[in-house]
């Protein structure tokens, strides 16, 4: 008999560590006055969230400093276990020469063909996550 599953609400170290163990999430912003969402590879720099893109939509995102949220999780829907991490903040381009080079070497290549020359940097103002685990029950003999 199952004892059903544990919600746990993650701390700000908790959930930097789960985003530190996963590279896909999804980013969140606006695009054409309408709510638009892709899905990105990531790296964490400074505590911050950065993205490589190409241009466009997310690089106008961050040009205009725009509020995004960014979400990473890792969820078994089998197990029913998982966590899930959120991160809401003002999206901003990386510009300066020395920052550039700290994250350039931090990426791996990009999943899709094409010149990715820009970094955009997400603030971590806010970060939300939950970790879904089993219960484990009553505790016997304390």
């Amino acid at each position: 008999m199952s004892h059903g599953q544990q919600l746990d609400v993650l701390n700000r170290r908790q959930c930097l560590d789960r985003l530190a163990q996963v590279r896909v999430g999804r980013l969140v912003f606006t695009e054409d006055a309408l709510p638009a969402i892709q899905p990105v590879n990531f790296r964490l720099w400074h505590d911050d969230v950065v993205i490589r893109v190409a241009g466009g939509p997310k690089l106008e995102a961050a040009t205009a400093h725009q509020v995004v949220a960014f979400e990473a999780d890792e969820l078994d829907p089998d197990l029913r276990k998982g966590w899930s991490v959120t991160v809401v903040g003002q999206a901003e381009p990386v510009t300066d020469i020395e920052d550039l080079v700290a994250v350039a070497g931090t990426f791996i290549e990009p999943w899709v063909q094409g010149r990715r020359d820009h970094f955009i940097r997400i603030r971590t103002d806010r970060m939300t996550g939950r970790e879904f685990r089993e219960d484990a029950g009553p505790q016997y003999g304390s």
